[in-house]
């Protein structure tokens, strides 16, 4: 049963295939959005990752500049031991002095940017045994927790330890 259309064109009594049913584009929709969301979750966790890399990273400096600071001072390297602080300690007035500087004057300066870079709940054990120095840091890493722990301080604590013979 085909009829001619005034243009010349054939039409034909049986619908064909041309274009895209409503169930496909919804299909292609949802196949989509899943894809979208998958890949704004991995952008979360790679930013995450990153901000946790990044304060590891900190850390780290942090321990080494205080070993090189004991490094460079062995005759007083014991009152480095001084710079043990727990994580109840607050405060993050820096009061850093030019010039001259102490052994004391240094081991605040460093313990205020130890406080500054890896936060309030941060910690730092330093020891000094037979002429080898270890700094131990923790600090919290509260991008992994649910609202709820970081209210209630619960958290997940990185720690890094550096161990260095003088």
């Amino acid at each position: 049963m085909n009829t001619l259309l005034r243009s010349g064109r054939k039409l034909s009594s049986s619908r064909s295939a041309a274009g895209f049913t409503l169930l496909e584009v919804l299909i292609a929709m949802l196949v989509l959005a899943f894809g979208l969301l998958g890949f704004a979750l991995l952008q979360t966790m790679s930013v995450r990752f990153t901000q946790s890399a990044n304060q590891r990273t900190k850390a780290t400096d942090l321990a080494y500049d205080l070993l090189d600071q004991m490094r460079s001072n062995r005759l007083l390297a014991a009152q480095y031991t001084a710079a043990t602080f727990p994580d109840t300690a607050t405060g993050n007035v820096c009061l850093i002095a030019t010039g001259s500087q102490s052994v004391t004057q240094k081991i605040a300066a460093w313990q205020c940017t130890v406080r500054r870079s890896l936060g309030e709940g941060s910690s730092a054990n330093v020891t000094l045994i037979n002429g080898q120095a270890t700094v131990t840091l923790t600090w919290g890493d509260q991008r992994w927790e649910r609202d709820t722990a970081r209210t209630q301080g619960a958290y997940n604590t990185g720690t890094l330890t550096l161990t260095s013979r003088l």
